[in-house]
């Protein structure tokens, strides 16, 4: 096995390790944890009955570890990529970067609100606090899935167009296609779902 080969296994196990992490963050005793129940006390003080504190710990501590894992990939693949468009490999190495730095603080600043509203005892003023604290650091959810967006666009095109030595239909082996599949089903963790299928996937091409 290749070096190659060894970094998309290496990102295969960090994605499944990371929407794990998420599944964590979503996934509740008291049932699963929607964005529109941040609405309502109620509803999101339900979710969260008996929710471990540590839960959040671990989804916050694991997920850098999974996304310091997912990285190698995800590099190798922009890598790859430079023999065949130096552009594309460029765009694929930013926006890795993109996803790792701001997708770090995202997944952090996810975990934080609920160990905090879970601290605080569930109350509606710990509600109006990580909501507000969710909407302030917002940003970093939005750069973190548009570096998603440049890194798949990016794999996609070259793909798709023949300047690799992929066949062309290979162009769905690609995050993003996956993303929009998986996404609809609302299942927890979905976009390192998608990672892990990616990885494993060219394991078998490249």
């Amino acid at each position: 096995m290749n070096t190659m080969k060894i970094m998309f296994l290496i990102a295969a196990a960090g994605h499944l390790l990371c929407g794990a992490c998420d599944c964590l963050l979503t996934y509740m005793p008291g049932g699963r944890f929607r964005i529109e129940d941040m609405k309502d006390n109620d509803r999101l003080s339900a979710a969260f009955r008996n929710m471990p504190l540590r839960n959040p710990l671990l989804s916050m501590l694991l997920g850098c570890l999974a996304m310091f894992l997912f990285a190698f990939g995800y590099l190798a693949l922009a890598d790859w990529m430079r023999a065949c468009s130096e552009t594309c490999a460029t765009l694929m190495l930013i926006s890795t970067v993109m996803v790792l730095t701001f997708g770090m603080a995202h997944h952090v600043f996810c975990g934080v609100p609920e160990w905090l509203y879970v601290k605080m005892g569930r109350t509606e003023e710990a509600r109006q606090l990580i909501t507000e604290f969710f909407k302030k650091t917002s940003v970093t959810m939005i750069v973190c899935y548009l570096g998603f967006l440049i890194f798949g666009v990016s794999l996609f095109v070259p793909v798709v167009s023949g300047w690799t030595p992929l066949p062309r239909w290979a162009c769905v082996i690609n995050i993003l296609p996956i993303m929009l599949v998986l996404f609809p089903t609302r299942i927890g963790g979905a976009g390192n779902w998608a990672g892990a299928i990616m990885f494993i996937s060219l394991l078998f091409l490249i």
